[in-house]
């Protein structure tokens, strides 16, 4: 069976918090419980998005998505005020790692952001999660920034990196 992709709607809220906590805490995640929870809770009201995959009914994994102006300092020049998305939660199902599930996950969001008119998109990581930073590379995100994060990232270096997916020079925004 191949798994689909769709829109997550408030009545998956729960499955996907019980995905991202049970599948997603490793040494590298930042995943405090209530902002995670209000930010998952966020899909009912519009002001969170998601992808899912599902195969048969079975969640496989999730990313979600904000609008924002959090990384105006990292917008290009004329666009500093410009609303841009900040992809919050990637993960998929242990079951699933190393099958590019994620990348194609992150890919559709992408997609789904660009559509909505939206030219930038920021991620970010923990320096040395090697996993998530091959998923971004493939999905055509790049490294702007990597800074001292000790309070988001208690593990290994204790540093953050943060990636941009900009509009290609060419392409309509």
């Amino acid at each position: 069976m191949q798994w689909q992709s769709r829109a997550a709607t408030a009545a998956d809220v729960d499955a996907l918090c019980a995905l991202i906590f049970e599948h997603g805490a490793n040494p590298w995640n930042h995943l405090p419980r209530a902002e995670v929870l209000a930010h998952l809770h966020g899909i009912g009201d519009g002001s969170t998005r998601a992808v899912l995959a599902e195969e048969e009914g079975r969640l496989l994994g999730f990313v979600s998505h904000v609008r924002t102006t959090w990384f105006h300092e990292y917008q290009p020049l004329g666009r500093q005020d410009d609303a841009h998305a900040y992809v919050c939660e990637a993960v998929i199902h242990r079951d699933m790692a190393g099958r590019g599930l994620g990348s194609e996950l992150l890919r559709q969001v992408v997609a789904a952001i660009h559509a909505d008119g939206l030219d930038d998109i920021y991620i970010d990581r923990h320096e040395e999660n090697a996993a998530s930073a091959g998923m971004m590379r493939k999905a055509g995100f790049v490294e702007i920034s990597t800074y001292d994060d000790a309070e988001r990232r208690p593990n290994g270096s204790r540093r953050t990196t943060l990636c941009r997916w900009q509009t290609p020079v060419g392409q309509p925004g």
